[in-house]
């Protein structure tokens, strides 16, 4: 299984910054009992490991090669690959940079990273054979994208940043099969490219016939894209770091390859 994550975007919202905002320190790791921060994107690429990926591509700008020294070609088990996006296009071109690694008859993970969410295996409740969004509930899913579903859990409509959505859960990530990647590829240029969000392809997707589900198992979900989504974040894993049955309050899985062991301090070598 494959995860893609989209990091070629400048992060306006929370500007400046002298590194990528993928990057930005949220929460910690323990290394040998020693507490340290970890950036936000490692959240996402845990999640998806947890969920089942064993190679993660970041789509990244070409200014953004500091997200692939922090990196590297590895994070704990997963190996990771690079694909640049030339132009900030939107999210449906990133996405479709990746689409190339992809072989059919393997699953892909799409999620955010500058997210935080719980709970952190969520992923593994999405099925295999079908374009399926893990959703969560929010309080202001104008913001967002909503999905809105029928009684059998069936996408009826992508709510994209509207006003007046009138679904409070919007998806955090999504799942499907490569192939299906393909399809969606293949509608997207046959659409003239117009497409910059995702939700508005899902719908004209659903329109000619297509089908998606929605998966309620999000619990909490915070974009740390703005200065009160940062301080969100930091609240959301103290509470679950409070909570002694709450593994994921901070990341554990492993170290980004690309940084680990270098420039640490050493008590025992004073």
């Amino acid at each position: 299984m494959w995860g893609i994550i989209p990091a070629a975007g400048i992060g306006s919202r929370i500007q400046p910054l002298a590194f990528s905002k993928e990057l930005l320190p949220v929460g910690s790791r323990l290394d040998n009992g020693v507490e340290r921060p970890c950036a936000v994107s490692e959240y996402l690429v845990e999640r998806m490991i947890y969920g089942g990926a064993k190679r993660v591509c970041f789509v990244i700008s070409p200014g953004k090669s500091d997200i692939m020294e922090y990196y590297g070609a590895n994070y704990g088990e997963a190996s990771i690959a690079y694909v640049v996006q030339p132009d900030a296009s939107g999210l449906c071109d990133a996405i479709f940079r990746a689409s190339p690694l992809i072989p059919p008859d393997e699953s892909v993970i799409v999620g955010l990273p500058d997210t935080v969410w719980f709970p952190e295996t969520a992923l593994a409740e999405l099925p295999e054979e079908t374009l399926s969004f893990l959703l969560f509930p929010v309080d202001n899913p104008e913001f967002f994208d909503a999905v809105l579903l029928d009684e059998n859990d069936r996408v009826l409509e992508i709510q994209v940043k509207r006003s007046d959505a009138s679904s409070k859960w919007i998806w955090g990530a999504f799942k499907m099969p490569g192939r299906m990647l393909e399809d969606l590829r293949q509608l997207w240029l046959k659409r003239g490219r117009e497409d910059e969000y995702f939700g508005t392809l899902v719908n004209a997707y659903l329109a000619q016939g297509g089908q998606a589900v929605g998966v309620k198992a999000g619990r909490s979900y915070v974009d740390v894209g703005t200065l009160h989504g940062y301080r969100s974040a930091i609240g959301l894993l103290s509470d679950a770091a409070e909570q002694n049955a709450q593994s994921g309050a901070r990341v554990a899985l492993g170290w980004p390859s690309g940084r680990m062991g270098r420039g640490l301090h050493d008590a025992n070598k004073e």
